[in-house]
């Protein structure tokens, strides 16, 4: 029993040497406004280090003078890494903004007029590059029913039925 206050130190310990690469996207529909309300959970770091890669630009993200850029920057990385389609018909991600929380990045994003939603088929490359054990974990609620599916690269697409 003695080992328990060492317990935090062995976590930490095991999280430097064996980081995640994990990221959650949680697609929420929201029946009564014929919405889909999109959240996009990211570390910071490989978010920057992706835009970086792609798009040749160097951002801090948690900088409020460098907001604005790393608004279009953030924007076009994700549109670019995650496609929908509901019902057999492609979906426009409007961009909300995003907020950083500790070390994650969370991005918004809002699809209009999803009155019903029996099936979604998702493409997903988020953070595709950064390591190959990237994982990206997706929640998926409709009707009152969630439902949660995991695409660990080079793994890129899944399918929703409800």
């Amino acid at each position: 029993m003695t080992w328990i206050p060492f317990k935090p130190l062995i976590t930490w310990m095991i999280a430097i040497f064996h980081p995640f690469f994990v990221s959650v996207i949680d697609i929420q529909h929201n029946q009564k406004e014929a919405t889909l309300e999109i959240s996009v959970r990211t570390f910071t770091d490989d978010l920057e280090k992706m835009i970086l890669k792609e798009s040749n630009v160097k951002l801090d993200l948690s900088d409020p003078k460098q907001k604005t850029k790393a608004d279009i920057f953030v924007h076009q990385y994700i549109q670019k890494k995650i496609a929908l389609a509901a019902n057999g018909s492609k979906l426009n991600m409007e961009y909300i903004g995003f907020e950083i929380q500790s070390e994650s990045t969370w991005s918004y994003f809002e699809v209009k007029n999803v009155k019903q939603l029996k099936q979604l088929n998702v493409f997903c490359e988020l953070l595709f590059g950064i390591n190959p054990q990237q994982i990206n974990i997706f929640h998926v609620s409709s009707n009152g029913t969630r439902k949660s599916f995991e695409l660990a690269a080079p793994k890129n697409a899944t399918q929703f039925i409800f």
